[in-house]
């Protein structure tokens, strides 16, 4: 009789392998679908000269940027939930299919108001992109597993960031803004198609109906919160009757959302997931990461280009010391937590990183070398490193399934409204702090240049006299000083609640390998129904 265990140990290898690679294509389309939503801002914001150039409406530049913002905040819970109680993958599919409708509209655009109104409909479609990606891999990986995926989640961030700028100016030189647009469509498209063709996920159907007034109120509050963050100090005054309205709004709004949130029978954001301590304070971390992130990433390309001397056209480059140290650790937190299923010590230590970087950071001045800046940012990235992919770990895996998509929308909201607050408050202390050392170094020209924007551009720097660039220098090392040292004040309180995280084991952890032979136990039934799902 012939030997068939040669046989059958390569269709049980076939076997395992199958799904593994069915889980590393799904892997790679919702990393493509990551890297639209994070690309597009960045890739958008080099053509914005050109866009107003060829459609005008230079009075209504912001909007194109805050309507995109705004969409994208205020879905973000709501496709969370429809994920929740519809399924994951058809939620995930219309995201990707209307963000790709407002990419090509945008395209297409032929004035100003349409531009707005179609970059409001591709935000619609990113918010759920990113919620969709954080969602699906909570379905398909187990916690335990999932550290390994970290380090593509970080390379796809930091890529976003460095590529981003040089990406959107080379396409805006050769092919014309409105590729800045269609650019994500042939991507979209293969997100599309892969995750349509290989992700297999149970279909939902929930009986119960969206709610559309938890909804409403939590969409006022978000829209609200995020127009004064957005127009507070620059397009009014923190006092003005607007600023005052809308805080006046958002706070009622906000109110009434969390009152009728105990009522609803299908909540938007059931508050239950909150009574997770872990869950509450990784809320609190992911806003503040979000505080730190974007303030950085503001100012750090500000302080090297208007002191340092740095070209603006690689601005994407100049991060590269705190992105590089951010990827490495982040992947070294990943496999460390797959491996030991320990996990408590990186927001500690990721902590204590962000509060030295920023803090380090915050020393710089006029004379302060690029390798030392560089060391700084390093430090901070390490730190930011330790916090950003196990803040939505540890989120995910302190709730149930079922809540699986409200968690990743939580904590991905509280991260948007964290860099809302970040880039609002630090600008504000950043730019009162330049006007007031370029009224004490320039007198009244100081107060002149500066009276409609703290950030001068390298063109309208190199017409100042040199007495004025002086000064300059001195006031945007002196701005930096000041909003990095809130940063390192806020991200102490990031420590604090890590200190107070508690080590839950993480679901899917099993023996390793050689331990299963050793006491012949079966795949556990998460892994199979991981395999199932592919």
């Amino acid at each position: 009789m012939a030997d068939n265990t040669g046989t059958d140990a390569v269709a049980e290898t076939a076997a395992k392998e199958k799904p593994a690679r069915s889980v590393r294509v799904v892997v790679l389309a919702l990393m493509i679908a990551m890297l639209l939503a994070m690309l597009d801002n960045m890739i958008v914001g080099t053509a914005m000269p050109t866009i107003v150039g060829e459609l005008g409406g230079l009075e209504r530049l912001s909007w194109v940027v805050t309507a995109y913002t705004l969409a994208t905040a205020a879905s973000t819970p709501l496709w969370g939930k429809i994920g929740d109680m519809y399924g994951r993958k058809g939620a995930f599919l219309t995201s990707i299919v209307i963000f790709l409708l407002g990419s090509a509209l945008s395209g297409m655009a032929q004035n100003m108001d349409e531009l707005i109104g179609f970059r409001a409909i591709q935000g619609l479609g990113a918010g759920g992109l990113m919620v969709g990606v954080m969602a699906i891999i909570g379905d398909l990986i187990p916690p335990r597993e999932r550290g390994k995926y970290q380090g593509m989640m970080a390379g796809v961030m930091a890529l976003a960031m460095i590529a981003g700028p040089l990406v959107g100016g080379t396409i805006t030189d050769h092919l014309g803004w409105r590729w800045s647009f269609y650019i994500n469509l042939p991507l979209g498209a293969v997100a599309l198609a892969a995750v349509s063709a290989v992700l297999h996920l149970p279909k939902k159907r929930s009986q119960a109906r969206i709610d559309y007034l938890g909804a409403g109120l939590l969409t006022v509050g978000i829209t609200s919160i995020v127009l004064v963050t957005t127009w507070g100090g620059s397009e009014y005054a923190w006092g003005s009757a607007m600023i005052m309205e809308l805080i006046g709004i958002g706070v009622a709004a906000l109110v009434g959302f969390l009152f009728w949130q105990t009522k609803a029978a299908e909540p938007v954001m059931p508050l239950h997931i909150f009574r997770s301590r872990n869950f509450s304070l990784m809320s609190v971390i992911g806003f503040i990461t979000g505080f730190v992130m974007f303030g950085a990433v503001l100012f750090l390309p500000l302080y090297q280009q208007s002191v340092q001397g740095a070209s603006a056209t690689n601005s994407g480059l100049l991060l590269l010391p705190m992105l590089g140290a951010m990827l490495v650790t982040s992947m070294v937190a990943g496999r460390v937590t797959t491996n030991y299923g320990k996990y408590k010590i990186f927001p500690i230590v990721g902590g204590v990183l962000m509060s030295v970087g920023l803090f380090l950071l915050s020393e710089m001045d006029t004379d302060t070398t690029r390798l030392t800046s560089g060391l700084y940012m390093a430090v901070l990235g390490a730190g930011m490193g330790c916090l950003m992919q196990v803040t939505m770990l540890v989120a995910q895996n302190s709730v149930e399934m079922k809540d699986m998509g409200v968690a990743s929308s939580s904590t991905t909201l509280f991260r948007t409204l964290g860099s809302s607050f970040g880039v609002a408050i630090m600008g504000a202390l950043f730019n009162n702090r330049v006007q007031d050392v370029m009224s004490e170094r320039a007198g009244a020209l100081g107060s002149k240049m500066t009276e409609k924007s703290a950030q001068l551009d390298a063109a309208s720097m190199a017409k100042l006299p040199e007495a004025a660039q002086d000064a300059y220098k001195h006031a945007v090392s002196s701005g930096t000083h000041s909003a990095f040292l809130l940063g390192s004040v806020i991200a102490l309180v990031a420590l604090v609640a890590s200190v107070f995280v508690k080590e839950v084991p993480l679901r899917g952890s099993a023996p390793k390998p050689a331990e299963d032979a050793a006491a012949g136990e079966s795949p556990s039934k998460e892994t199979e129904a991981v395999a199932g799902a592919v």
